[in-house]
């Protein structure tokens, strides 16, 4: 006898035993099985489910979800793995797996990622914590709360203090698409540490395949007070199917056509990392001899949501080279830049790999996405943008020289070219950049 997949899922989802379902997930059953060549279900008569209104309500996302367009290409053929570009996000915000009780605006959408906002409050919490696999977040907040924080008028969160804010968007994934996320580059330039958790959450950052439900920011500034409100952007969240990292080999042909970065590379490191070493840029020949900024201790409070507003010197001091190095102060922020100019072709994305402790006591980068079209150029490969590196040392002081590695580039591939491309013509404010401080200050003089 042939097993009855919404049986076999309905178990899964709940402990073994049946359950009423939604028409939104019935929606999701008929098409999953129809991409996957299953049988549909013989008789609904078999499904406890309340159906014509919801059913009526939801039938345009049956469309969408078979839609080439939608899905960026046909699964029927290929059932691609990758990041999904802007198209496939929009599409799947069309079709409700991402939802949020106001619009999801088309600038919210980057090449290869969906911008979140935050809430109308946040939680103020005694420390961090991942829920596991038993407890949802809230759980979590009423044993470990302090007190809530009204954003709907703004408000600032201290610095060195840990904050849980409810994000306008939830999920409703697909069961093969999982999610990831980041901090916006402003955010990292910031020393703002944010992640993001979910109900029965094990892993900071990562949601798993087929999560429905709300999801939440930890945000713990940590240099600067920070202004936020309901609608603020400091994360960002990447979906996609599977795993499509680049190879070796597929780094060194990709190298050819577009040149990644404008620097030679040691093709056994490549092998061995699987991934590209950016080294860091000490040299002499900074303009101005500044090389980084360090972050000051004490500082007014600093909005988010106002864009080119600061002076720099109020809030950084410039940092120079002796000899090409610098010695680090202990849990000082410095924002540093790499010695590589960096490319990121449209049919890629980027993240700068977490640090290896083993070449150093120190953190670098909260901000690991490099979006689709980063330093690219259609007609001139020698464009390229500096990675722009923000930089912690723990414990002890440590020498920092130039030209040392100091992080690690991976590539993935998207499932398809994204029609939006990273750069001016969509507002992306790191385009071309070299050592460039957050979106919120001037330009240093």
């Amino acid at each position: 006898m042939e097993r009855d997949p919404l049986a076999d899922h309905e178990r899964k989802q709940n402990g073994g035993q049946r359950h009423r379902i939604s028409a939104t997930s019935l929606v999701k059953y008929i098409v999953a099985v129809q991409l996957r060549g299953h049988k549909p279900v013989q008789s609904l008569s078999t499904i406890n489910c309340c159906l014509p209104d919801e059913i009526e309500r939801n039938s345009h996302r049956m469309t969408l979800m078979n839609d080439p367009a939608v899905l960026g290409v046909n699964e029927r053929a290929t059932n691609p793995t990758g990041i999904f570009p802007s198209q496939t996000l929009r599409g799947l915000i069309d079709m409700g797996s991402v939802t949020a009780p106001t619009p999801i605006s088309d600038d919210q959408i980057q090449p290869a990622s969906i911008d979140l906002r935050l809430g109308e409050f946040a939680w103020r919490v005694q420390a961090s914590f991942l829920p596991g696999p038993e407890a949802t977040v809230e759980d979590k907040v009423r044993a470990f709360g302090m007190h809530q924080i009204d954003l709907t008028d703004g408000a600032v969160l201290e610095k060195g203090c840990v904050y849980i804010v409810p994000l306008q968007e939830s999920l409703d994934l697909p069961d093969d698409v999982s999610a990831f996320a980041n901090p916006k580059s402003s955010t990292g330039r910031l020393d703002i540490f944010t992640r993001v958790i979910s109900d029965r959450g094990t892993r900071f950052d990562l949601i798993r395949p087929g999560y429905a439900g709300p999801i939440y920011a930890e945000v713990s500034p940590k240099t600067f007070s920070i202004a936020v409100r309901t609608g603020s952007r400091l994360t960002q969240l990447r979906l996609r199917r599977g795993r499509a990292e680049v190879t070796p080999e597929e780094l060194f042909h990709l190298h050819e056509e577009v040149g990644l970065i404008d620097a030679p590379f040691d093709p056994e490191e490549v092998r061995e990392h699987q991934s590209l070493s950016l080294r860091l840029d000490l040299g002499p020949d900074a303009p101005g001899g500044i090389v980084g900024w360090r972050a000051r201790h004490h500082t007014s409070i600093l909005d988010l949501d106002q864009p080119d507003n600061y002076d720099p010197g109020d809030f950084w001091e410039p940092v120079s080279a002796r000899q090409g190095a610098i010695i680090l102060n202990p849990d000082d922020f410095y924002i540093l830049a790499t010695r590589e100019a960096v490319t990121v072709p449209p049919d890629y994305a980027a993240e700068m790999v977490a640090y290896d402790t083993l070449v150093g006591e120190f953190r670098v980068h909260y901000a690991g996405f490099f979006d689709p079209g980063f330093g690219w150029h259609p007609d001139d490969r020698s464009i390229g943008s500096r990675g722009v590196l923000e930089v912690r040392s723990h414990d002890v002081p440590f020498l920092l020289e130039h030209e040392q590695v100091i992080g690690r580039l991976r590539y993935e591939r998207l499932i398809e070219r994204p029609k939006k491309i990273y750069g001016i013509d969509i507002g992306s404010h790191y385009q071309g950049q070299g050592l460039k401080l957050a979106k919120q200050f001037k330009s240093p003089n």
